[in-house]
């Protein structure tokens, strides 16, 4: 599984990269209004520190302005990948964007019929967004499952990218559902990083080591 980070705080993201885990960054509209008002050179600076891809999302709304606006995320970077919500009027924005081979992360998506739509336009990734299932009751490993065995059983290219996820036991449930890529906020995977029995464990093998009163392992 890829694991993007989503966030757009640049610091955040120098601090991450380093552990050679994240794949690629998604940031969103609510992500950049916390990092000040050059959002260009926000989107400019994790562009170019981060190698893997990086979504941008859209803030125009008319159809046409969206196409203008796409086309302009994509040449911004060659590590951008334009993100669109899903809706029915953008469709024909997602398509030509497909055919001028533009790369294109689709958000939003709540069902397995939206995700078929996306996917037969060719979209480079496709985002359920797990943490708003679960917020109205439904069981988002089930709907994930599905989407992803959609995508087996019509050999679509397009990866899922599970979305909206806020605690570890759906970003397991991303896992097991074999979702191709995780989006997970900073604060989550440091979660992961740090354990209780991981650093209790280690707190041992020092009091252990002490005893022995050496220098070095090879003395």
């Amino acid at each position: 599984m890829k694991i993007f980070l989503d966030t757009a705080n640049r610091e955040l993201i120098k601090n991450l990269l380093p552990t050679g885990v994240i794949d690629g960054i998604t940031t969103n509209p609510s992500h950049l209004s916390k990092e000040g008002s050059d959002t260009r050179g926000v989107l400019r600076d994790i562009c170019a520190m981060v190698p893997g891809p990086v979504s941008i999302e859209i803030v125009e709304k008319h159809p046409d302005a969206v196409l203008k606006q796409a086309r302009e995320i994509a040449a911004f970077a060659k590590n951008a990948v334009v993100k669109i919500p899903f809706a029915v009027e953008y469709m024909p924005v997602i398509k030509t964007l497909t055919s001028e081979g533009v790369k294109l992360n689709i958000t939003l998506v709540f069902t397995p019929l939206q995700a078929l739509m996306v996917a037969k336009l060719g979209v480079t990734y496709i985002s359920p967004f797990l943490g708003r299932w679960d917020d109205i009751g439904v069981d988002s490993a089930e709907l994930l499952e599905q989407i992803t065995d959609l995508k087996s059983t019509y050999d679509f290219e397009s990866e899922i990218l599970a979305a909206s996820i806020r605690n570890i036991i759906q970003w397991q449930k991303a896992v097991e559902a074999a979702a191709d890529v995780a989006t997970v906020p900073p604060a989550l995977l440091d979660q992961v990083f740090k354990h209780p029995l991981t650093e209790r464990g280690i707190e041992l093998f020092d009091a252990d080591w002490q005893k022995l009163a050496k220098k070095s392992l090879f003395e």
